[in-house]
């Protein structure tokens, strides 16, 4: 939330945020799992029984029944069919036991060339072993019947199932991926256990890669954009050698002055020139030598922490800094900012929500507090509790473009989710308003393109986007926005690549873009290329959630270049 960069909400159900982006009407699904929802939203959606029931044939088989009389002259597959009906009869009954004796029968009847049919029974064999929670035989009959019918939807999921809870994760995302594809992305109950399995898979690789990794400095125009979305923050502002300062003043009334061997000073003339590298040292030294400016060098420090995705290390420094009784207030509410959106990011809403009503607590003027407590809000659904922290925050400071700018943009939501035209065109009159009186406000051209993106204002959109480029020349987001523009304005596959690929060359620490750029990979059948795509996001998260959310796109893409492999299955292409 401390940047300023576009939230989005989530919902109550807890969307994954390539879910929510598709569904505001994002032009590229991400990844295998926004795949089921971007096929879903090209056909009418079916929902498919559980699966549970044995089934009578794997193919349509024609055979003559026999009375009595001539059972004699059955022929072996005759046989075996009988045994299997005999064995739905117990399977109905919930006699599991003596189903799969006679599913046995059939299987030993069966001529080894039948294989449609005793694929079935070994398939229906396996839905009486699931019966009995024996997940290991199931997954023994389902792999037989795989092998004797590669594109067994039945058998695949059942499988899919009895992998997971093996905790057979890999294996069951294959599984579970074949069958999405062979199903054209049409049943909730396989597209459900593949989300519901990537998220896992993510999240255990996020937390070990995010605790071994190596601490990376974003970019400096991502850093530059962290601390503009802060107007009452101390440690934003410049300072220089032999600067004075009100905060600084003692008892007597006395300024005091920052000498040349403050570290905090150096810090700062390190951030006046981009030399970011340096600080976290710098405001060390002042904190181990207990200088005057140990609150800010604190502060400071934990800010940084925080960039270079180091939360554990920035946390106890914000502590400090907020229990100071006797530091500037200004300090503390940043502090409580700052350790409420950590909180946000590592999915903490309640420990959130106290450290910004807290922040409005001890510095209730400080218009920051209520600007990112208003993105909290959008966060959490709680549009109206949105707006009215917008409002205070314009109330004091009516020139801060961003919260205006953020206002209409929350406004614009409520409206749209709501399906209310009166409220949406209210909502982008306001935009208007706001590009009118703030020229120079980038975001507010930023937000305004996507609301116009949403209603397929296409056109207008473009310029906004030009208009953002032509303020911020060396913003990488825009032009992966603009990139995406393209692929759902004019279906240009070519154009959308090149913007994005320019916003690498901008800047070759935009996560967003190499995840964007793997994304389409995804869905032109690049597959090996998206996974080098996401695998250079993933180097780049700035928060373990950021993390497993790629781990996810990644080993979706992985899978199916597992089940192109396996079983010649491909989605749909670009």
């Amino acid at each position: 939330m401390a940047a300023s960069k576009p939230v989005e909400p989530q919902s109550g159900g807890g969307l994954p945020r390539w879910q929510l982006a598709l569904l505001l009407g994002a032009p590229v699904a991400l990844g295998l799992g926004a795949a089921y929802l971007w096929q879903r939203s090209r056909a009418k959606e079916k929902r498919a029984g559980e699966r549970k029931t044995p089934e009578g044939s794997a193919s349509p088989v024609c055979w003559m029944s026999h009375d009595s009389s001539n059972g004699s002259r059955k022929s072996p597959l005759d046989r075996a069919q009988g045994a299997k009906n005999k064995g739905n009869k117990y399977f109905k009954a919930g006699k599991y036991e003596q189903a799969i004796q006679c599913y046995t029968e059939a299987i030993s009847l069966c001529p080894k060339e039948q294989k449609s049919d005793l694929s079935t029974f070994y398939q229906n064999r396996a839905a009486a072993y699931e019966q009995q929670a024996k997940w290991t035989e199931v997954v023994q009959d389902c792999s037989q019947a795989v092998e004797m019918n590669p594109r067994y939807v039945k058998a695949l999921f059942r499988r899919a199932k009895a992998l997971e809870k093996l905790d057979k994760k890999k294996e069951c995302l294959e599984d579970v991926t074949a069958v999405c594809i062979l199903e054209a992305f049409q049943n909730q109950q396989s597209m459900l256990l593949a989300d519901k399995v990537l998220k896992q898979l993510g999240k255990e690789k996020a937390k070990e890669k995010y605790k071994n990794r190596e601490p990376l400095m974003p970019s400096p125009q991502f850093i530059k954009s962290y601390f503009s979305s802060f107007t009452d923050d101390i440690i934003s502002q410049p300072l220089q050698k032999g600067e004075k300062k009100d905060e600084d003043k003692d008892k007597e009334g006395e300024a005091a002055e920052v000498t040349e061997s403050s570290g905090y000073l150096k810090a700062k003339q390190y951030m006046e020139e981009e030399n970011y590298d340096k600080i976290i040292s710098e405001c060390t030294k002042e904190i181990e030598s207990k200088g005057r400016h140990t609150a800010e060098a604190l502060l400071l420090r934990a800010t940084f922490y925080l960039l270079i995705g180091n939360a554990t290390a920035a946390q106890p420094d914000l502590d400090k800094v907020i229990n100071m009784q006797d530091a500037n207030v200004k300090l503390r509410a940043n502090a409580l900012i700052k350790r409420g959106s950590m909180y946000m990011q590592q999915q903490q809403p309640q420990l959130s929500t106290q450290d910004f009503n807290m922040a409005a607590e001890i510095d209730p003027r400080n218009a920051d507090v209520y600007h990112h407590r208003g993105q909290l809000k959008i966060l959490l659904d709680q549009v109206e509790e949105a707006v009215a922290d917008f409002d205070e925050c314009i109330l004091l400071r009516p020139d801060s473009a961003l919260a205006q700018a953020q206002k209409c943009f929350a406004l614009y939501r409520q409206a749209y989710t709501g399906n209310n035209p009166s409220q949406v065109q209210t909502a982008m009159d306001g935009f208007e308003d706001v590009i009118r009186r703030f020229p120079k406000c980038a975001e507010g051209y930023a937000l305004y393109a996507q609301a116009l993106t949403d209603q397929q204002q296409f056109g207008k959109a473009d310029e906004m986007y030009d208009k953002c480029i032509e303020l911020e020349p060396d913003n990488a987001t825009t032009y992966v926005h603009k990139g995406l523009l393209q692929l759902q304005w004019k279906q240009d596959l070519d154009m959308g690549l090149d913007l994005i690929s320019k916003a690498i060359e901008i800047d070759n620490k935009c996560d967003f873009a190499y995840e964007t750029m793997g994304t389409i990979e995804v869905q032109r059948g690049n597959l090996d290329k998206a996974i080098d795509m996401f695998n250079k996001a993933i180097n780049l998260a700035k928060s373990e959630m950021e993390m497993a959310h790629l781990y996810s796109l990644c080993d979706a893409a992985y899978a199916q270049t597992e089940v192109a492999r396996k079983y010649g299955l491909k989605p749909p292409t670009l």
